[in-house]
């Protein structure tokens, strides 16, 4: 259901320009306002016409203002989406191959998604101490992937919820995945949160492309062996999260099955 770390801009601005280089890139500009107009231009009192950058059509123009407008509201549209399905990986696909460094352990690096290919397990195989795995995971029974940012409270209050539900449903494996970010902040943020689960780092953001991460914080639930059961995207409260967990545990056949 991060994602997360931004750069620093050069003291110039946005594109890396000095004081003295914007100036001399601006000084063949004129002010309207301050200076009279040319022959041809427009005259005081009248409207004054907009003008297209230098090479620009109309036509073009207008299309590229278009785009631009369809890509702000396509962004606040998918980042108000909202309950299972809205986005992630679809229901019955299994969970993809990863092994990705723990925010505690001492592993260092961007998580492994290779495929297995002949002998080679991949990713599955890549196991041990500090490394959090999703094939290990399905093995183990049921589950439940987080994933968030470290810089949203928004996110980071679903993993005090999760870890408080998480307590009456021992038999699901509860992981959380922090999105880029300072692998130092998020440390320093599992130990002052208490999270008892694992909590793994995404250094490069490619677990968030490989789940389809889509809005902060965001949830995959699988049964065991992988098989995605659905993708939940949002803040859910205490009540959803426990029904969601005791379903996983019904479909496994374990404690939480009911007569």
């Amino acid at each position: 259901m991060s994602a997360p770390g931004g750069e620093d801009r050069p003291d110039g601005g946005p594109l890396g320009f000095d004081q003295e280089e914007a100036e001399r890139r601006w000084a063949h500009r004129r002010d309207p306002d301050l200076e009279p107009p040319r022959p041809g231009e427009d005259e005081p009192g009248r409207p004054s016409h907009a003008r297209l950058p230098p090479g620009a059509s109309r036509y073009a123009w207008f299309v590229g203002v278009v785009v631009v407008l369809g890509i702000g509201t396509l962004m606040v549209q998918t980042l108000r989406k909202e309950g299972p399905g809205a986005s992630g990986l679809a229901a019955g696909t299994r969970l993809p191959p990863f092994a990705a460094p723990l925010a505690t352990g001492d592993l260092e690096g961007d998580a492994n998604v290779a495929r297995p290919e002949g002998r080679d397990r991949g990713a599955c195989g890549v196991r041990g101490a500090g490394l959090l795995n999703s094939c290990e995971l399905s093995e183990r029974g049921p589950s439940a992937l987080l994933f968030f940012v470290t810089r949203s409270e928004r996110c980071t209050a679903e993993l005090d919820r999760l870890e408080r539900v998480r307590r009456r449903h021992p038999d699901v494996q509860v992981a959380a995945i922090a999105i880029r970010g300072d692998r130092g902040d998020l440390r320093s943020l599992v130990r002052e949160r208490g999270w008892g689960f694992p909590v793994a780092h995404d250094r490069d953001g490619v677990l968030a492309n490989l789940f389809g991460v889509a809005a902060c914080p965001q949830i995959t639930y699988a049964r065991p062996g992988g098989r995605i059961t659905g993708t939940t995207v949002g803040q859910d409260d205490a009540a959803r999260l426990d029904r969601q967990l005791a379903a996983l545990e019904r479909g496994a056949g374990t404690r939480g099955r009911r007569p």
